[in-house]
């Protein structure tokens, strides 16, 4: 018994997806031109708590319309009741953003304002036009926070640094998300192949690095490329849900090599290389465990 209420939590919390958060903190850290340092990793737990609160809140509010098109998510399955999993996202949101009150006031102010977009999104915003920008916004949201945390007080140089790549995070998320509007009932290429187009530009874009920097991103940025733009394309071609759900889920898998060559391209190998580890686990888990 223990095991079954173990794995239908994984299944409700995303346990690979979660595994694509940390990256997020670590390459807004990277943007600052700092090593990680202890707000750094705050800024990580306060990451991967909202993240889940996210998740639990997200099937609460979907637990109708599961109920119909994926029954056999734990809400609907009986395996989790619907009150626990809105408790669980209360109670982690309020461990995200303790979590990052601790690492200073910004990066307090940050996390919520993060906070707000999730919930905003996930009772509010994921039915409407607004949604897949609301979920890219949490995302360049999330990396700033690594940011705040990391930058030493009165740092404004590497401002802007994190503002570009919070946008390219941004930019991936949002596509991928419209893509994921249409993956139980499938729809017209549009929205994968404009994610095509979109990851085409991101790609490239991480690839006009300088130097040692463009070095070390050319193994994260191929990575990334490799992941996202085949499944897309196959999707755009055939729009069927089982196609755009490999899509969506690869495109939640890139997340991860996109992190490390944001951080590789900020000059943090050893960011990089760390945040890129996390590939593997994300993709075995994912083997057991639905990313979507």
């Amino acid at each position: 018994m223990p095991g079954r209420r173990g794995r239908a939590w994984a299944e409700l919390l995303r346990l690979p997806a979660l595994l694509t958060v940390p990256g997020d903190a670590l390459a807004g850290a990277a943007a600052t031109g700092t090593r990680p340092t202890r707000g750094t990793f705050l800024a990580v737990g306060a990451s991967v708590s909202l993240y889940a609160a996210g998740m639990a809140l997200n099937d609460w509010a979907d637990r109708d319309e599961d109920a119909r098109d994926r029954p056999h998510r734990p809400l609907p399955s009986g395996r989790i009741r619907p009150a626990h999993a809105l408790a669980a996202a209360g109670a982690l949101t309020g461990a995200g953003l303790a979590l990052a009150c601790r690492a200073g006031r910004t990066t307090g102010a940050v996390a919520t304002a993060l906070a707000a977009t999730v919930w905003a999104y996930d009772l509010r915003l994921k039915g409407t036009v607004a949604g897949p920008a609301a979920m890219g916004t949490a995302r360049g949201l999330d990396l700033l926070m690594g940011a705040a945390a990391t930058r030493p007080a009165g740092a404004a140089g590497s401002l802007p640094q994190a503002l570009t790549a919070a946008a390219t995070l941004a930019a991936h998320t949002t596509a991928v998300t419209t893509v994921s509007r249409q993956e139980t009932q499938g729809g017209s290429g549009t929205a994968p192949l404009t994610a095509l187009a979109t990851g085409t530009v991101v790609a490239a874009a991480l690839l006009t690095a300088r130097g040692r920097a463009l070095t070390f991103a050319a193994l994260p940025a191929t990575a990334y490329a490799t992941t996202t733009l085949r499944p897309l394309f196959h999707a755009a071609l055939n729009p069927s849900p089982p196609l755009t759900q490999r899509a969506v889920g690869a495109g939640i898998r890139a997340l991860v090599p996109l992190q490390a060559a944001l951080a590789a391209r900020s000059g943090a190998p050893a960011t990089a290389l760390a945040t890129l580890a996390l590939a593997p686990l994300a993709r075995r888990f994912a083997k057991r465990v639905s990313i979507t």
